[in-house]
């Protein structure tokens, strides 16, 4: 078992020449409406960031990338700028942004403190507002430079959209390498571009539904290494691993309350039934939630805890249902053609996204909370297991194509309209978005 240390980052927000920061925080002339079904990017200029070495020119870059991905950004090619930006202290020449259509300008510095750790200034201007509308400085370790590209996107991406972003954070899922009939699966962890990837397991058992506590860096999983599927622990921080209860049966699909106290999760009974158990993670006291001779799993709470939301077959077709945290009040919220399945709480509270297979196909999609508004925004050969990014706005799942060796990674915004692949070194499955890091 490899150890995943967490690195702290201190921000600091600077006081001298950062006055839009000293009273309420400006916002773009030019801003972002996410709410809209087809949104035009916003031609943004990413400047490389004035470093000694490379560092400076791969903090923009990794900025650009992220905003790029989004959808919502279209970074403007270096080649095209006008200006030469030789002190990011200084207010640029707006007109000539103006020229090449760069509604929004991004400068900034690298240097290297007494005590070896990196400082990252930047600034956000509004060209046709012509203003500064941020601008920060962090310190980290050198090692965490992309957690800093991350957090300024971050930052860039809340003045445009009025949202929080989600590219500091990191995705945990299932690597899957070997050939079809002896699939190696490890856990592994990586940044949600991809990057600062490693593995959390060896792969000597199958592993399945990883997930992340909402306050703790810490995972919930399933794993076969006793021959039935049982639910564990994982410290990101430390590696210590430990067994959820030592249940007659088998175990599924696991997730965390929101407070991180309690998974919840299904067992399946010598008599074939599956019902939906909550364990108090303190005292190890169960509850039972659901009391049927039906396949109830794949709970998922509510982001305030007060709802459940799972699958079950009770009325001959696998369809969505939720019920009170206490198992009260069940009731089904699905009544589409298909089989429903993986249901998952969005972070915002508004949507529930789920898989759905009809019609030969397998398709993501999400609805409202009482089952309205049911869209479909990805559909595929074999497709399945959405999980929300940390501000509601990006979905990301895994798909096998036809003819295709293994399941990869993608994400796709709640228009339907930006999918993108998203990269790992072997087939992955069964991803788990983490919250915003600390």
């Amino acid at each position: 078992m490899r150890k995943f240390v967490k690195t702290t980052l201190a921000i600091v927000t600077l006081v001298a020449g950062f006055a839009a920061l000293a009273v309420v925080p400006a916002r773009a002339l030019v801003e972002i409406d996410i709410n809209k079904g087809v949104v035009e990017p916003v031609p943004i200029a990413i400047t490389d960031f004035l470093s000694g070495d490379a560092m400076g020119t791969e903090i923009a870059g990794v900025i650009s990338a992220d905003l790029r991905r989004s959808g919502l950004f279209a970074p403007i090619e270096k080649n095209a700028f006008i200006e030469k930006i030789s002190n990011p202290d200084v207010t640029p020449r707006f007109e000539d942004w103006k020229v090449i259509n760069a509604q929004a300008v991004v400068t900034g510095r690298v240097t290297q403190e007494p005590d070896g750790r990196l400082r990252v200034e930047f600034r956000v201007w509004d060209t046709f507002a012509g203003r500064q509308l941020a601008g920060e400085q962090l310190f980290a370790n050198k090692d965490n430079w992309r957690r800093v590209a991350h957090i300024i996107a971050d930052t860039i991406y809340e003045q445009f959209t009025g949202e929080k972003g989600y590219f500091d954070s990191r995705i945990v899922y299932v690597s899957e390498s070997g050939p079809r009939d002896n699939r190696v699966k490890r856990l592994a962890i990586m940044d949600q571009d991809g990057a600062r990837h490693e593995y959390l397991s060896d792969g000597r058992s199958i592993v399945l539904t990883p997930r992340f506590s909402p306050q703790r860096q810490e995972i919930t999983y399933m794993s076969y290494e006793s021959g039935n599927p049982q639910v564990y622990l994982l410290q990101l921080e430390t590696g210590q691993r430990e067994l959820v209860g030592n249940f007659p049966g088998m175990t599924f699909a696991p997730r965390f309350s929101p407070n991180g106290d309690k998974v919840i999760m299904s067992l399946l009974r010598e008599d074939g039934n599956s019902n939906i158990y909550t364990m108090d993670l303190r005292t190890r006291n169960t509850a039972r939630l659901t009391d049927t001779n039906a396949i109830d799993t794949s709970p998922s709470y509510s982001p305030d805890g007060s709802q459940v939301v799972f699958t079950s077959d009770r009325g001959g077709r696998a369809q969505i249902y939720v019920m009170g945290a206490d198992g009260s009040n069940q009731r089904r919220i699905s009544f589409g053609d298909g089989a429903y399945s993986t249901p998952v709480w969005s972070p915002r509270g508004d949507l529930i996204a789920f898989t759905k297979q009809s019609g030969g196909n397998f398709q993501i999609g999400v609805m409202r909370t009482d089952g309205s508004g049911e869209r479909i925004i990805s559909s595929g050969f074999l497709q399945e297991g959405p999980t929300w990014s940390p501000n509601g706005r990006v979905i990301m799942f895994f798909r096998q194509d036809a003819g295709a060796a293994g399941p990869k990674l993608y994400s796709i915004d709640l228009t339907g309209r930006n999918e993108q692949p998203v990269p790992t070194p072997t087939f992955g499955s069964d991803p788990a978005w983490s919250p915003l890091l600390k």
